[in-house]
């Protein structure tokens, strides 16, 4: 790696303060590798969380605001990327202003709220001089990338069937973290154009099928279920798909999932052979194939992708981590933002932005049109519902 790769690059932060369910996992994740540096920030809207946060991450008190647009307005010539980490309601307000600003964006998922705020994004968007990434980090784990040169390669055969499921069991039983509840956040207990569990989880799922088939979805039929003590709130959602080449998929997200602290799971099936991966254990990748054979592949076995040393900062026998895939995704990042600070070529295969963001969206918006209608919608003709035709 030369010296230019290893260019720590400097980044603010807009939200993710001391209170913010996402902050401290951004911040951690980008200074595992030792690629950035957060070196300015308005972390929160309340004073005193604001000076904690800045306090805790050593951040100068010139270069905390409490402003965030005056945070823009300061430092767009002192730091490389601005990282939007604001409840996903109040994304599209921060994103138009910095794209207005020409700084680049790393955006916590989901991008927006919905597709009229994806039109709103891509009013002032221009792809051949604006740099967006939004952070999936869960095709951050090694296995799952690992995966994706499986499918790539054709060990599995031709894909078949691709199923995803992320149960949860907050709205019944909100966890302790630190010996504290941790209650939703108030965002968290509405329904905004698409309802929220899709933002929150539904989004990675989309990314994940996205990402291992090359595909986007083209029909969707989908049952939005309430189970919780929220009335009026989607906390369940079950989605089966349609994809190109007859590809056939499904997806579950829940919040009421009694037992699941994150069940993130991902199947993916064959003509020759099927995988399967479960996020709690995140180093080991199940295969079966059509004769028989049984393995179970981790990160000492015969691996193309994830034997690499950026994703060994421990050797095999230690499980890797949301944080570590996180920062595996920060690192990632941090190539893409250097050719395009430095104006070179070169693309990440890892990261993704406001096209993809617009397609989960998209998907969402149907599948809750799906609802609605009770039947199967097209995505070319969600575009037309939305339209009245």
């Amino acid at each position: 790696m030369t010296n230019h790769e290893n260019k720590k690059l400097k980044l603010a932060f807009i939200g993710g303060g001391n209170n913010s369910a996402v902050g401290y996992v951004h911040f951690a994740a980008s200074q595992l590798d030792n690629k950035f540096a957060v070196v300015a920030g308005a972390f929160s809207r309340n004073p005193e969380e604001n000076k904690a946060t800045a306090s805790r991450w050593s951040i100068d008190a010139e270069r905390t605001y409490d402003d965030w647009q005056q945070l823009i307005k300061n430092e767009k010539h002192n730091v490389d990327a601005f990282v939007v980490l604001t409840p996903t309601p109040h994304h599209v307000e921060v994103i138009e202003v910095l794209l207005k600003a020409n700084v680049p964006i790393i955006s916590e998922k989901a991008l927006v709220t919905g597709p009229s705020e994806i039109d709103r994004i891509q009013a002032c968007y221009d792809k051949s001089k604006h740099f967006l990434a939004v952070t999936y980090n869960y095709s951050g784990y090694a296995m799952i990338r690992e995966l994706k040169h499986l499918i790539k390669q054709n060990s599995l055969g031709t894909i078949q069937k691709i199923h995803l499921e992320m149960p949860q069991e907050g709205f019944r039983r909100p966890p302790d973290i630190a010996g504290k509840p941790s209650m939703p956040q108030a965002w968290r207990l509405q329904d905004f154009e698409v309802p929220t569990i899709c933002l929150d989880l539904g989004v990675h799922l989309h990314h994940l099928a996205t990402y291992l088939l090359e595909l986007e979805a083209t029909e969707t039929v989908a049952q939005f279920t309430n189970h919780s003590h929220y009335p009026g709130l989607v906390d369940d959602a079950f989605m089966l798909l349609k994809y190109p080449n007859n590809i056939r998929g499904s997806m579950w997200m829940s919040k009421t999932a009694i037992g699941h602290r994150n069940g993130l799971k991902v199947r993916v099936y064959g003509e020759k052979g099927s995988a399967s991966w479960l996020q709690l254990n995140p180093d080991e990748l199940e295969l079966n194939y059509n004769d028989g054979r049984r393995e179970i592949l981790d990160r000492a076995g015969q691996c193309n992708y994830a034997n690499q040393f950026r994703y060994n900062r421990m050797k095999p026998g230690h499980p890797t981590g949301f944080v570590e895939a996180f920062s595996n995704l920060y690192s990632d990042i941090h190539s893409e933002l250097l050719h395009y600070l430095n104006k070179s070529a070169g693309k990440s295969n890892y990261v993704f932005g406001l096209e993809q963001a617009r397609d989960g969206l998209n998907l969402f918006k149907a599948a809750q049109q799906s609802v609605e209608l009770q039947r199967w919608v097209k995505l070319n003709e969600q575009s037309n519902l939305e339209l009245g035709q």
